[in-house]
């Protein structure tokens, strides 16, 4: 296979990637506005495509991370970029058959670093950049949690006087601006991260590396992974918006405003500063902190174990799923 052919290939597998990434990640941004029923769910899934394809255009920082700061461009190849981008898909099918919330994010960071390890070793990992990456990705849950446990305190408290009626009619409305911010930050900071590997892949092919540190990201990539993850978007995965909308948590509108509001700062900040951080762990863990307000037995706390284990999963068996995709890719 010649090395063009090679990374037609890369680029096809990385926007498959994309497509599932929004495909399994729907409902980070509509499970609640579904759940409550403030929005049908064919039009909650079309609004959340249209938003992510607006937030894919909102930036490239998390996109030079994954690129240039996880592993050692000068070792990357098409093979490596491949094998993690395999990983991540298997990964990512795995758990949406399941009904399991779990982080393309995760996926691909582990899917990288265990094709890059076993291409060249710790040589070929940027150990300060899996610091920060991990980092960013273990401590967004809690964040999520607080933000969202604080905010729906604050909420109540704001809204003590207004009868339930009313409160209820208030939130329906404003979760649908909330609905909106979720999946503009949903894209702006997943689809970056499919650019920075089309992105990686490209360098790789070309040789050529900016001697000044910079990634940049060519136009036409942004705008096929915004595309991609529109699209997958618009599929809709109704397994995991089942999950995440009913089985954490009974939601109402306010839980749900506040729940996705949460989300979408804590993201919103993530992406400003390049961190890739999870989507899905954000929405996931501020439902959960949005419900605990009410008292701790509302929480399926059963469920969320669930979800926990797959979590802490996530990384390590896609390492391994990474090293043994490219070891059967080997010269291909």
């Amino acid at each position: 296979m010649t090395t063009l052919t090679l990374l037609i290939l890369v680029v096809a597998v990385a926007l498959i990637f994309d497509f599932i990434n929004g495909f399994h990640d729907t409902a980070n941004a509509i499970a609640t506005v579904v759940s409550t029923g403030v929005l049908r769910p064919r039009t909650a899934v079309l609004m959340a495509a249209g938003f992510n394809v607006i937030g894919a255009f909102l930036g490239t920082a998390v996109a030079s991370t994954i690129g240039k700061d996880l592993l050692d461009p000068l070792m990357v190849t098409q093979q490596l970029v491949l094998s993690a981008l395999l990983a991540a898909i298997a990964w990512n099918l795995f758990t949406w058959w399941f009904g399991l919330p779990s982080s393309s994010s995760h996926a691909l960071v582990g899917g990288l670093v265990g094709a890059g390890y076993l291409h060249a070793g710790f040589a070929a990992i940027n150990p300060a950049g899996v610091e920060k990456v991990v980092l960013a990705l273990v401590v967004s849950p809690f964040f999520g949690f607080g933000a969202a446990f604080l905010g729906m305190i604050a909420t109540y408290w704001a809204v003590r006087r207004m009868r339930p009626a009313r409160i209820n009619v208030v939130f329906r409305r404003l979760q649908l601006a909330s609905s909106a911010f979720m999946a503009v930050s949903h894209g702006t900071n997943d689809a970056q991260k499919t650019m920075g590997v089309i992105t990686m892949a490209l360098v790789s092919y070309s040789g050529v590396h900016d001697p000044s540190g910079k990634f940049p990201v060519p136009f036409w990539v942004v705008g096929a992974c915004a595309l991609a993850m529109g699209l997958g978007t618009a599929a809709g995965g109704w397994r995991i918006i089942h999950t995440m909308g009913s089985k954490i948590f009974k939601l109402r509108p306010i839980h749900g405003f506040c729940a996705e509001t949460s989300a979408s700062l804590v993201l919103t900040v993530a992406s400003h500063f390049g961190l890739p951080t999870s989507t899905t762990h954000c929405i996931t863990s501020a439902i959960m902190g949005a419900g605990a307000t009410t008292r701790l037995s509302a929480v399926s706390w059963g469920v969320t174990r669930r979800i926990l284990v797959a979590w802490i999963l996530t990384i390590p068996v896609c390492a391994a799923l990474g090293a043994a995709c490219f070891q059967i890719l080997g010269d291909v």
